[in-house]
């Protein structure tokens, strides 16, 4: 499949799977999966990146595992709004894992959420150690609920509709 709008993934997922949301590092692959319901986002353990066809393999698996139908990718946007060198990488990203799965994939706008995931750690108490093992899965969880409260506002206009 290729990449989607918000919109389109809600027609295009498989209904009964969970949703995934991925924080593309530059070191790590954070994950997070939702529940059925796709009510809330819930960390899974990093992958490690080395080379695209390891990472993909590692990721495609998890997914496989996990049985998601579909996946938001964090879009790393400057705070202008315009798209940098990572935003572009995380494009790449996208465009050659189209080429390994049928699931669609869908951008999230992620300003912010590597923040938003450090200070509710801090907040929890983590230790700075314990932080860095945890944050990139932490802001992929703050990415997929972002995508995940949209969908929800997708379901309910559609429903009034």
């Amino acid at each position: 499949m290729s990449v989607v709008s918000m919109e389109e993934l809600e027609q295009a997922r498989p209904v009964g799977r969970p949703l995934a949301g991925l924080d593309l590092g530059t070191k790590t692959i954070g994950v997070a999966v939702s529940d059925l319901g796709l009510s809330f986002a819930t960390p899974r353990a990093m992958i490690k990146r080395k080379k695209f066809t390891q990472d993909a393999e590692a990721l495609l698996h998890l997914l496989s595992r996990e049985n998601v139908g579909g996946v938001i990718i964090g879009l790393p946007v400057n705070m202008d709004g315009s798209e940098g060198p990572r935003a572009q990488s995380t494009r790449a990203f996208a465009r050659n894992l189209t080429r390994l799965t049928d699931l669609p994939l869908s951008f999230w706008d992620e300003r912010l959420s590597t923040v938003a995931a450090e200070r509710t750690l801090i907040e929890m108490d983590v230790s700075r150690k314990k932080r860095a093992e945890r944050i990139d899965s932490a802001a992929a969880a703050f990415i997929l609920q972002g995508a995940l409260d949209r969908l929800q506002a997708l379901r309910g206009a559609s429903s009034r509709g």
